[in-house]
């Protein structure tokens, strides 16, 4: 079984983990003025009258279609340009830019430029699909959803020791990680259950076929089987935007959508009470070092799944927030700077729920990472160095009655309870349950639950 590593970058990519912050601080780059030529990374891309997912299309451009771009918009998501002899407008989440130019080179271009497109098309209150995927299912009919906040947490096993500080804490989920066709996930269900506990399952798949529609339809009918065992809750696939979890040249948020509609049809055909979560992406910023073959940016990944109609095959957006070092009540005052927004319980939590109107969120990891009791941290966890277990305490408390009371929030799972493993990811500093049997935040997450 695949366990999450549970923080923002993966272990793989934290050697250049302080450059990367840079990223959200720096200036745009000065480029030549010039036209941008770019090719189509997506399978099929619309090219649009206006620059709006709602707008008339005007031609649908097939994957590695070559494209001049003349202009921008003004927040610089979509292009304006030529391909196949048309004009128009081109979203630029699925363009790969292959001049020496960028796109701050291009001027911005009127809303009202000339195309040869229809009027725009008219809005609703749900991010419509686009067909920067190929055409997606209608969803099947949801049932009643709970609105009120829970709090649960993911275990390595449900053992004695899991059990009773879960318990303690005032924990009413547990969360396991179940691999596509792994059949020990049917007995998760019913151990959850038999121990008074609701149960989310996290299924991931085999990331080497994700580009296939017939695997697609394989990992929703086993995600449809795990909702007629009674899964209570279901996360469609975990970190979705770093290819140690997806294919390498085959992320985007568009792809991922057509797996999450026929998961979420599956899922509610056979058990319209399991709740459908998105897989939570990774909290990074390294798409800049990487390209975004391995990484795409959380937050723009986040934007690429709501555009391309997530919202509609969801009853909760997820979201990781691993890797805080101070209490979730501040917004500034992070001492590696404030020039990141995944640093922050706040900003964290816009970034993640951006783009899907007032669907609610669901923390599928919220973890505070301490040596107390351990080795020191390894060199890509050093930021985490000077955190007590009783900061760890603290912290998961404040969390949980932030979450609760900012009515977004409806269901926070902490990473982790019970990990032991403390090496170059070190998730036994996550845990609840300390060395020696200690959990501080068993009493504090149970003072603030009662």
């Amino acid at each position: 079984m695949l366990f999450q590593a549970g923080v923002r970058i993966p272990a793989r990519f934290v050697s250049i983990f302080l450059a990367v912050m840079v990223l959200f601080g720096s200036a745009a780059p000065i480029w030549a003025q010039e036209n941008v030529t770019a090719v189509v990374t997506a399978t099929t891309l619309n090219m649009r009258a206006q620059p709006s997912s709602r707008a008339a299309v005007i031609i649908q451009l097939p994957k590695n279609t070559e494209v001049v771009l003349t202009g921008r918009s003004a927040d610089s998501n979509w292009g304006y340009g030529t391909a196949l002899g048309a004009t128009g407008w081109l979203a630029l989440n699925y363009l790969a830019i292959t001049s020496r130019a960028g796109v701050s080179a291009l001027p911005e271009t009127p809303d009202n430029a000339p195309t040869t497109g229809a009027a725009p098309a008219a809005g609703n209150s749900d991010p419509a699909p686009t067909a920067e995927s190929p055409s997606l299912p209608a969803p099947v009919v949801r049932g009643n959803v709970g609105r009120g906040f829970e709090l649960g947490g993911q275990v390595s096993g449900l053992s004695g020791v899991a059990i009773d500080a879960m318990r303690r804490a005032g924990m009413t989920w547990v969360k396991r990680q179940a691999h596509a066709g792994d059949g020990a996930a049917i007995g998760m269900i019913g151990e959850a259950h038999a121990n008074g506990f609701k149960i989310l399952l996290s299924v991931i798949g085999d990331k080497g076929q994700v580009g296939n529609a017939s695997y697609h339809d394989v990992y929703a009918g086993y995600v449809g089987e795990l909702a007629r065992a009674g899964a209570d809750a279901i996360e469609v696939w975990n970190e979705q935007n770093i290819d140690r979890e997806w294919a390498q040249g085959q992320i985007d948020p568009a792809l991922y959508v057509q797996l999450l509609a026929k998961a979420y049809n599956a899922i509610k055909s056979n058990n319209p009470g399991t709740m459908v979560i998105t897989g939570a992406p990774a909290p990074t910023g390294a798409e800049g070092a990487f390209g975004t073959d391995r990484v795409w940016n959380d937050d723009r990944y986040t934007q690429g799944m709501a555009r391309a109609g997530a919202g509609r095959y969801a009853d909760c957006i997820g979201i990781h927030y691993n890797e805080g070092i101070v209490s979730p009540n501040q917004r500034s005052g992070d001492p590696r700077g404030d020039n990141y927004p995944t640093r922050y319980f706040d900003t964290m939590l816009a970034r993640g729920l951006k783009g899907f109107g007032s669907k609610p969120a669901c923390f599928t990891e919220l973890g505070y990472l301490s040596p107390e009791g351990y080795p020191p941290l390894p060199g890509g966890f050093a930021w985490a160095a000077d955190t007590s277990a009783a900061e760890q305490a603290t912290w998961l408390a404040q969390a949980a009655l932030k979450a609760s009371r900012s009515g977004r929030v409806r269901l926070m799972i902490v990473f982790n309870v019970d990990f032991s493993y403390y090496g170059e990811d070190p998730q036994g500093g996550f845990a609840m349950v300390r060395p020696g049997g200690g959990c501080p935040a068993c009493d504090s997450l149970g003072g603030v639950m009662r």
